[in-house]
């Protein structure tokens, strides 16, 4: 799901990191003391889960979890997933530091529209409830994801236009797989600790 350094027109570029950089000072006013272990789980979740890879016919792609990062952390998914994304870059040259903005927001966007989207019906939910809407949270979030790239592709050139649609395509097995993995992480969530989906109703002040 990672955009590589080199693919991406210079406005888009620009235009991303400005808008990672707002998402990142947002986040970081949502991310109270207490969230900090949390938030660092997560981030360690994202980075793991992404060297997980499903083959796709001569590709693959990856696990990414930003929609458990969101339903739990709501705005300050934006820090947890940007120091995964960082790491990738730097150790294993995922993705790249010129994109850096832009992977941000594709990554951590989506998680944070469907923690602002389902958090609330996850506070409320009975345990299958939670565990129903936090597996339509996880595919959701990476259909989004795959929006984003489609869209920064697009912007990009109209020569990227078959190569984003097939990114949507590509990770159609990813959805079913996130929506499996994100309700059962929802559903224990809710039962031994349900005090972590408190968050979101903090990130709608």
């Amino acid at each position: 799901m990672h955009i590589v350094d080199g693919a991406l027109s210079n406005p888009v570029v620009i235009g991303g990191a400005v808008l990672a950089v707002g998402g990142l000072a947002q986040g970081l006013r949502h991310l109270p003391m207490e969230k900090i272990p949390v938030a660092g789980m997560l981030s360690a979740a994202f980075f793991v889960a992404s060297l997980i890879h499903v083959p796709i016919g001569p590709s693959s792609v990856h696990l990414v979890l930003n929609g458990l990062a969101g339903l739990v952390l709501g705005w300050a998914a934006f820090p947890a997933l940007f120091v995964g994304l960082l790491l990738q870059a730097v150790f294993f040259g995922f993705g790249g530091l010129t994109v850096l903005g832009v992977n941000t927001v594709i990554i951590a966007g989506p998680a944070v529209l469907v923690g602002l989207a389902l958090g609330r019906r996850i506070q409320t939910a009975s345990l299958k409830g939670a565990a129903v809407w936090g597996a339509i949270g996880g595919a959701l979030a990476i259909a989004l994801t795959t929006l984003f790239v489609a869209l920064a592709l697009t912007l990009t050139g109209d020569e990227f236009i078959p190569a984003a649609r097939l990114v949507f395509l590509a990770h159609i097995p990813v959805m079913a797989i996130e929506a499996l993995l994100t309700g059962a992480a929802v559903y224990l969530a809710k039962q031994v600790k349900p005090e972590l989906f408190d968050n979101i109703a903090g990130a709608r002040t």
